[in-house]
């Protein structure tokens, strides 16, 4: 847990110029959301995810209306949706329940209509409703998320499928192939492919999960020493109060 808090404050991607704007006074400094922006772009197209330098890119919108961007908001809430199941969504969320409107009438702002759809989409990763997730990604009514967004996110759709990884390693010992292929929205030799990375080995009908401190279940004995004197005092004030 240590060392993934210290990721997510500082990860190893981090160049020394967005640590001083996301780390110092200048994080506030309008003028620096263009580079924060293309930092944004730069975690898309290369899988890298830096969750604080996001922020700094909303709490600059909620300070500077003008400099808004619907497609920017967007793409950090895909991005925090890769971060399950930490808080980053709803972090991200809390920063712009009080969104500016778009002023411009021939861009009209797409996040109203894709925000609901894509809190939806944090909800069932948040429940482990895995299967809802890829039913709902792929539904029509997401068309334009994966064709103007998550087309553009270098491996999004493998980064929920660790987010599904991390769950099944903290919560079985063995799971059936179709279980897990419903999972990960994933069949045959990818399914197959996908659990060998994972170093999961399989049988005839099941992966089995090696052993790890979140799937193992311990009996945990405790055991408390009461001393006569305390016993007494105990009785003692119980016989009072009858």
């Amino acid at each position: 847990m240590a060392t993934a808090t210290s990721t997510w404050l500082t990860p190893p991607t981090r160049t020394e110029l967005i640590e001083n704007l996301v780390s110092g006074v200048d994080r506030y400094n309008p003028s620096n959301v263009g580079i924060l922006e293309d930092y944004l772009y730069h975690q898309i197209r290369s899988q890298e995810y830096d969750c604080l330098a996001n922020l700094a890119i909303l709490k600059l919108y909620q300070f500077n209306p003008d400099l808004y961007n619907p497609d920017v908001v967007v793409n950090i809430l895909l991005k925090a949706l890769t971060a399950a199941p930490f808080p980053d969504f709803n972090l991200c969320i809390s920063l712009i329940d009080d969104r500016p409107v778009n002023a411009n009438p021939d861009e009209p702002d797409p996040l109203p209509q894709l925000l609901p759809l894509l809190t939806n989409l944090h909800n069932l990763i948040h429940q482990c409703r895995f299967p809802a997730f890829w039913t709902l990604y792929r539904s029509d009514s997401l068309e334009s998320i994966r064709e103007n967004y998550t087309v553009e996110c270098i491996g999004f759709e493998d980064s929920i499928r660790e987010v599904v990884a991390r769950a099944v390693r903290a919560t079985f010992t063995r799971i059936g192939k179709e279980r897990l292929g419903s999972y990960v929205d994933l069949q045959g030799e990818e399914l197959e492919q996908f659990a060998a990375r994972q170093g999961w080995t399989s049988d005839s009908s099941n992966f089995v999960i090696p052993s790890n401190p979140d799937n193992q279940i311990e009996a945990i004995v405790v055991q408390e020493s009461i001393k006569l004197p305390q016993l007494s005092k105990v009785i003692a004030h119980s016989t009072k109060t009858q």
